[in-house]
């Protein structure tokens, strides 16, 4: 029998604010363990909450990025259930009346256009974080730190649209892309500022039923979730073809063995005991206050390439590239505000800046370079004040120093020489001292160009005018 699988996402994204969703306490990442507390998000008796305002506009400018109508009308909900990460045994969340629905995100498989559908975006409030004994010296312990506890986050479920781990993979990524250019979070995985779990089942081909879904949860990479889907569509697969019933359950992905592991029955809705908070009013949203957000909304991905391509006329590798991240489309757009050499910044950013990068682990604001130094750089290049080969090192230089460009390579002597009777001299001297090479160049062996031009740049140590060089280069042999 051949079966379907039917994935949905449920994504839960930490705002960037600086405080939390109830209370005036810092959201900093990495502080000390329970500092970051009061007795609101701790849920002291009495306390009352105030809806950090800043949370409902990060939620509609996701909403409008994500394509979602925006309600008027939403209400927050108290979700009930115990866990010792969970002071008041209750987080805040929306239920029947969340802020945003219906909305969409297209991606594409294997040269195929989908939409995947989204159901719905709400407000909710983080728990705390379980920290176990094993990673504190202690193995018979569990510690727990609040820090966490009432930072705001946004839940997008999406429809069971998508039928593949690939599609799940691309529905991610894309999802995460616009987000990140709506500037509302970072969408670490890493800090865990971007979550997801996945509702996956299996049907046989043609059933329009669903079957049972199992939700799994511990993915904290694009890899572990398309991995984690994998693996649980072969067993879903392998349990029905041996005769027995998928349970509705909520399994951990272990990413050392590479399997899912049961970890509790799979709670509904009801289990929850869902009720509106008697302490927060209904959020109500105008028109005018959706407008007003549309006016502060920053270009979205799609609006980027197509500036890249046909503003700044880049060939579509470099336009995947620079619209990868926004950070790097920022810092691209900056440098190119300074320096009309667009397709020399892009080749910059692509080659030595991704290569800093990576070294460094770091994000394109910490390589240690500035659009204007980067952009200086390729003005001297321009200008035939210095090669190329020479700018590598200034670059290098630039990142370890903080000095501009021009302030180098003046300290360094690093000017380009364009004296053609000093070039000459030295063209000539390389083909004096290379007479077998001659002999094969006008052979035919026309390549051996290369090998003269090296001679005389490490004579002139990087400095000598490539063109004039080729030029006085082509008239000697010649």
């Amino acid at each position: 029998m051949n079966f379907e699988s039917v994935i949905g996402l449920e994504v839960h994204v930490q705002l960037n604010t600086n405080t939390k969703i109830f209370c005036s306490c810092s959201t900093n990442f990495g502080d000390e363990p329970n500092t970051n507390v009061c007795p609101v998000c701790l849920g002291m008796p009495g306390v009352l909450p105030v809806l950090n305002k800043k949370v409902v506009e990060y939620t509609i400018k996701a909403g409008l990025a994500l394509n979602c109508n925006i309600q008027e009308k939403s209400v927050f909900a108290r979700k009930n259930y115990f866990y010792p990460d969970l002071p008041k045994n209750y987080q805040v969340s929306q239920f029947e009346l969340p802020i945003c629905f219906g909305g969409y995100v297209d991606i594409e498989v294997d040269g195929n256009k989908k939409r995947i559908g989204i159901t719905r975006i709400h407000m909710e409030e983080d728990a705390g974080k379980l920290i176990h004994g094993e990673n504190l010296g202690s193995p018979n312990s569990s510690y727990v730190d609040y820090n966490r506890t009432g930072t705001p986050l946004i839940e997008i479920v999406s429809e069971p649209d998508m039928r593949s781990s690939e599609e799940a993979k691309r529905y991610l990524e894309n999802l995460k892309l616009i987000i990140e250019y709506t500037g509302i979070s970072d969408c670490s995985m890493e800090k865990g500022s971007l979550r997801c779990d996945a509702n996956i089942s299996v049907r046989p081909m043609g059933q329009k039923e669903f079957g049972t879904k199992v939700e799994v949860k511990n993915m904290n990479s694009f890899k572990n979730v398309q991995k984690a889907i994998d693996y649980e569509i072969k067993r879903q697969i392998s349990e029905i073809e041996s005769g027995n019933l998928i349970i509705q359950e909520t399994r951990l992905w272990d990413p050392e063995k590479g399997v899912t592991i049961a970890m509790r029955s799979k709670e509904e809705s009801h289990d929850y005991r869902y009720f509106p908070d008697p302490d927060l009013v209904p959020v109500i949203i105008s028109l005018r206050d959706i407008e007003n957000i549309k006016l502060t909304m920053p270009d979205m991905p799609d609006v980027v390439r197509d500036k890249l391509s046909n503003v700044y006329n880049l060939p579509e590798y470099d336009v995947e590239v620079l619209s990868s991240s926004k950070p790097i489309y920022d810092f691209f757009e900056a440098t190119a505000t300074l320096c009309n050499n667009t397709k020399a910044i892009s080749n910059w950013i692509q080659t030595e800046i991704l290569r800093v990068m990576n070294e460094k682990g770091v994000g394109i604001m910490d390589v240690g370079i500035t659009p204007s130094q980067l952009a200086e750089l390729i003005q001297l290049i321009d200008s035939s004040v210095i090669s190329v080969k020479i700018a590598k090192d200034v670059f290098d230089d630039v990142i370890i120093s903080g000095k501009s460009p021009k302030q180098i390579v003046d300290e360094k002597g690093l000017t380009q020489i364009a004296d053609l009777s000093l070039l000459e001299a030295v063209v000539k001297k390389v083909i004096e001292n290379s007479p077998k090479e001659v002999e094969r160049y006008k052979a035919g062996e026309t390549k051996l160009i290369g090998f003269f031009v090296g001679q005389i740049m490490k004579e002139t140590k990087g400095k000598a005018n490539p063109k004039l060089v080729n030029e006085i280069l082509g008239k000697l042999l010649n």
